[in-house]
């Protein structure tokens, strides 16, 4: 990965665990008017630049760095709860200050991650379905 100096100053943030809970219950919290929608197309020109791909894979699938790394192809995290999690990633993630990525960048970075396909269906492999 590129080497960032980014902030860890406080545990996760209770937006952060807020906006999970949300999540995990299909809720959304409400966009903020300042938060900028994102183009997927500077989305992955940062991604790409920020070696994201490098433990996430160029097309989102996820990977395999020091343990398995999550798909982020067709993220369900809202844009606002993606942001705060860039802020104070966990493990071997780097965290990425607004001094070091925007809030801009990281809302394109996100509406390029709900770009990606995702993953295919079973039955789109046919070898699978023997």
């Amino acid at each position: 990965m590129k080497s960032r100096t980014a902030s860890r100053t406080q545990p996760l943030g209770v937006a952060l665990l807020a906006a999970m809970v949300l999540a995990a219950f299909g809720l959304t919290a409400a966009r903020a008017d300042d938060t900028p929608a994102g183009d997927p197309a500077n989305g992955k020109r940062v991604y790409l630049a920020d070696g994201c791909f490098e433990c996430h894979g160029r097309a989102g699938q996820g990977g395999t760095f020091n343990y398995p790394t999550p798909s982020l192809a067709q993220i369900d995290l809202p844009v606002e709860s993606f942001i705060a999690f860039l802020r104070e990633a966990p493990n071997d993630m780097p965290s990425f200050s607004a001094d070091v990525l925007s809030d801009k960048d990281a809302a394109d970075i996100h509406a390029f991650l709900r770009s990606l396909p995702g993953r295919k269906p079973v039955k789109d492999f046919p070898i699978l379905n023997q």
